[in-house]
């Protein structure tokens, strides 16, 4: 596994979900970075990726979340590191009963199925269904770490190309949230 400087030269075999992840970044003049790898499904299978993608990467838990009646749904972005429950979240965005939404919710409205969770989904949210929901401690690195809508491949690129250039692009403002760490959860 190795840092490659933009788009794969050949795309054959790839998705075209994920070329229009490239398409996406390339028409926003984001510089970024790709590494190519065997399908990462949890976490831990992207601790190898992390290394190679370095230290200075924020990598984070994407997690696709609804209400209890299926009819908000959010995209959150927090930390690999921090661990999730519901209540911290909950009341900071005044939704209750929070709980992981189903796949077919998942690619109907990201095209993304379960494992290659990305913000980059949003680019395929045209009836904006989704709130994205960042937790403030993934903007601290200065460069963020996704997949391109498959889990076979990540992107490196700098947080601030993601704050100014990604997420307007994406037209889904965010909320940001702040969710505790282990030791203040207590």
């Amino acid at each position: 596994m190795q840092l490659q400087n933009g788009r794969p030269e050949n795309t054959d075999g790839r998705l075209d979900k994920e070329i229009r992840v490239y398409d996406f970044l390339d028409k926003l003049g984001v510089e970024y970075q790709r590494v190519d790898h065997e399908a990462a499904m949890t976490m831990e299978a992207c601790e190898a990726i992390d290394r190679v993608l370095g230290d200075d990467t924020a990598i984070c838990k994407n997690l696709f979340l609804c209400n209890r009646q299926e009819t908000d749904f959010y995209l959150l972005l927090m930390p690999g590191d921090k661990p999730f429950k519901t209540k911290n979240l909950s009341a900071q965005i005044g939704s209750v009963r929070l709980s992981f939404a189903k796949p077919e919710y998942m690619e109907k409205y990201l095209d993304i199925t379960p494992g290659s969770v990305s913000v980059l989904g949003l680019m395929n949210d045209h009836e904006k269904k989704v709130q994205l929901l960042i937790d403030e401690d993934v903007l601290k690195d200065p460069y963020f770490g996704c997949h391109p809508c498959i889990n076979t491949s990540s992107l490196k690129f700098s947080t601030k190309d993601f704050t100014d250039k990604i997420i307007p692009a994406l037209d889904h403002p965010p909320i940001t949230v702040k969710l505790p760490l282990p030791e203040e959860q207590a």
